[in-house]
């Protein structure tokens, strides 16, 4: 089964929304395995700051049907389905890695392209995949973290990490 790695984030009552969404995802998918959750400065846009964390899992369904899924709980926490991209949000659940996948469609990059300029993406999934290769770049995921300047753009740990289970 493909390993698949999703960032979560939120900038509402960020705390509140990204624990609903914990349990959601893990009514949906299982076992999850999750970084420490940061607290960093919105991107894009003049905002509260984010609170970001990244989950894996291992799932039988195809990365279409797991983004599906990822969108029903972005509802359920409280997301319009049109949300505007740059702007404060309840939660944002982003595909970043499913297995080895690469794809270029409209709705759908993989690996996400933004994985290795966004620490707020690349650091958590360092915490808990650092072996991990990139499909495209095949370094391992904690020597893309190392290779990233870490005051380009603060994160302070606000949670341990954690593997949750229904």
């Amino acid at each position: 089964m493909p390993q698949v790695y999703v960032a979560a984030g939120s900038n509402i009552d960020p705390e509140s929304n990204l624990r609903r969404a914990q349990e959601e995802l893990v009514r949906t998918f299982g076992s999850l395995r999750v970084s420490p959750w940061y607290r960093n400065a919105a991107v894009g846009f003049a905002g509260q700051d984010f609170i970001n964390f990244v989950f894996g899992f291992a799932t039988a369904l195809d990365v279409h049907a797991v983004q599906g899924k990822l969108r029903e709980v972005e509802t359920s926490c409280g997301r319009p389905p049109n949300a505007p991209k740059w702007a404060a949000r309840a939660i944002d659940l982003d595909i970043l890695l499913y297995g080895e996948q690469v794809l270029d469609e409209p709705q759908l990059k993989l690996p996400r392209p933004d994985l290795l300029v966004r620490p707020y993406m690349l650091g958590p999934l360092a915490d808990i995949a650092p072996d991990l290769r990139h499909p495209t770049r095949g370094q391992a995921i904690s020597q893309l973290w190392a290779q990233f300047d870490p005051r380009a753009h603060e994160m302070i740990a606000v949670r341990p990490a954690a593997t949750l289970s229904p």
